[in-house]
């Protein structure tokens, strides 16, 4: 096909049909040519609709509903963050996590991201012959985890929020494998059917929990003035609290820390021995008459301690 000897109509035929990048291939014409032709007719005729190229799979395009909402008139919202949950290793913020999650029983309980680490699969080259744990032994470690969470909190909502390191799972299937899309168990969340998936959990409506949002040492304030409502989020495991007030009132930006131990094994390499401005914990979210009151943080104080609303526990 020239497209000297096409003439108007059966270019724009062309065009609706197999949309612009397919009608170049076929035609041997060149995509620019394609385009500016079919900016010329448009101004003579009028919009030109055309089909849209499939793309290839992107991290944007990892499986998982958008929102899931939760309500809570009066109780607790445990949420956890950042666990990079590692084979052979239990950090003391997830055996806290669990006893409080048995005193609390809380209404729901939110895993904010990173539940998985994903050290074979992620795009940071391995340092020397580093031992990293195999995919599957991630996921067996992290599923036996999240039993222990789900058999102390009964009853509870079990919320799983996305993470960037929870997404490599699917990024990288959809790099290398694009075919095996919606095949089940190639999803993350087909190996943890009893947890409900979703970018962000909404609470009530006026509190967000998703993993990340803004970045840097000010990300919990930034995050709940862009947001216009509390934010809960985890990726920088900070743990902080950060109060905003104006004339609606007082919401919060909160960084949930990390759920594994910050010098642990996950990090090791990649950080180099650096001091690490990081903070092993968690926050307890408390609602009165569906309000939120002042978020708690739970601080992992030492190996078999953390500190919690005045009082220091041993777990």
């Amino acid at each position: 096909m020239v497209a000297a000897l096409v003439s108007e109509a059966e270019f724009i035929e062309g065009i609706k049909a197999l949309g612009i990048e397919e009608y170049a291939r076929q035609s041997n014409m060149e995509l620019r040519s394609v385009y500016a032709r079919r900016a010329r007719l448009e101004k003579k005729y009028g919009p030109i609709a055309t089909p849209t190229a499939a793309k290839p799979a992107t991290r944007r395009e990892v499986n998982a509903p958008q929102r899931f909402h939760v309500d809570v008139k009066d109780g607790t919202v445990l949420v956890g963050s950042d666990s990079h949950y590692w084979p052979g290793q239990i950090s003391t913020a997830h055996r806290a996590f669990v006893f409080l999650a048995k005193k609390l029983k809380p209404v729901a309980v939110v895993k904010n991201g990173d539940v998985l680490d994903g050290a074979t699969i992620s795009r940071h080259m391995p340092i020397g012959w580093e031992k990293r744990p195999s995919l599957i032994e991630e996921i067996e470690e992290s599923k036996a985890r999240l039993e222990e969470i789900r058999s102390a909190s009964k009853g509870a909502v079990h919320v799983w929020t996305l993470g960037n390191h929870d997404a490599r799972f699917e990024t990288r299937l959809a790099t290398v494998a694009p075919e095996y899309a919606r095949v089940h168990g190639v999803h993350l969340r087909d190996h943890f059917p009893d947890w409900e998936p979703a970018w962000a959990c909404w609470i009530n409506n006026n509190v967000v929990i998703k993993h990340r949002f803004k970045a840097g040492i000010h990300a919990p304030h930034n995050n709940t003035m862009w947001a216009g409502k509390t934010i809960v989020t985890g990726h920088l495991h900070s743990l902080k609290v950060m109060p905003v007030t104006d004339y609606n009132g007082t919401r919060y930006g909160v960084d949930c820390g990390t759920m594994a131990d910050v010098y642990g094994p996950q990090f090791t390499d990649y950080t180099e021995d650096n001091p690490r401005s990081w903070r092993a914990g968690f926050v307890v979210l408390t609602f009165r008459y569906g309000r939120l009151l002042w978020p708690d943080v739970v601080h992992v104080v030492d190996a078999d301690h953390v500190e919690f609303r005045g009082e220091v526990y041993r777990v």
